[in-house]
């Protein structure tokens, strides 16, 4: 089914791996493709309540299969065409995304975590924004994102020195969410997985757009944005047993609908 990747569901999580560990997991146009379909399929199955993207191998992503690069490649087009399509998916998948950060996340392999909603990083994970090493521009998404995450002035010195970031330096800034050790990675990856399969995807997926929209509104068009996403989840089936729950003070069972 993909040549690139792995591609599996188990309990409610679906698992995208990049499946190129000789090559770091570098991203090819199969890859990028790849990726897009596997976020759709998770996206449009109803049992699938969360995505997790990771590596196979030593590597989440070194960026670019730069074999695939030369003095004729039209950089701009070759975003058009490989990248933003990936980047837009991840924004318009309204199930909540991890980045399992396994090992080094550099260039594009950076920008795809930085477009995730949730970087789990291993000990042995690291960050590099890599582009200025071959005297290029940051790029997926990843001047969008890096700011937000960070703030200017940290983004700038990411994005400018390319200096490689520790998994730890990474969560003092506030890049990943928590980092475990290696021999425990996977069993936390999907110990936080399932956890989030478990709450209202609805209201997730809500509050994911709605976040995304509060960059480009002001309090009075958000006042009202929420107000009409609240409206939206008060009729989900995860509302009412979220209320049922609390009335006869037990653990609500959330389905996702």
């Amino acid at each position: 089914m993909f040549e690139t990747i792995d591609y599996k569901v188990e309990n409610a999580v679906a698992y995208i791996t990049l499946n190129r560990p000789d090559k770091l997991n570098a991203f090819t146009e199969t890859m990028n493709r790849e990726i897009i379909k596997a976020l759709k399929e998770a996206n449009k199955d109803k049992e699938t309540r969360c995505i997790v993207i990771t590596g196979n191998g030593r590597a989440f992503s070194s960026g670019e299969d730069l074999a695939s690069v030369n003095d004729d490649t039209d950089h701009a087009e070759f975003l058009r065409k490989r990248y933003n399509p990936m980047v837009r998916q991840l924004a318009m998948t309204e199930k909540p995304i991890i980045a399992a950060v396994n090992g080094v996340a550099a260039g594009a392999g950076m920008s795809l975590a930085l477009a995730c909603d949730f970087r789990l990083a291993s000990e042995k994970a690291s960050f590099i924004e890599a582009f200025i090493h071959i005297g290029l521009v940051p790029d997926s998404g990843n001047l969008y994102y890096l700011p937000r995450l960070l703030g200017h002035a940290k983004a700038l010195e990411l994005a400018v020195l390319g200096e490689k970031v520790s998994a730890e330096k990474a969560k003092e800034l506030g890049l990943v969410t928590e980092v475990f050790e290696i021999d425990n990675f996977d069993s936390e990856i999907r110990r936080f997985a399932e956890r989030l399969a478990a709450m209202p995807t609805k209201a997730i997926g809500l509050i994911k757009r709605y976040l995304q929209k509060s960059w480009q509104h002001d309090l009075n068009e958000m006042l009202e944005m929420e107000a009409y996403a609240q409206r939206t989840a008060g009729l989900t089936h995860d509302h009412k047993e979220g209320v049922q729950a609390f009335v006869e003070k037990r653990k609500p069972v959330f389905n996702g609908h």
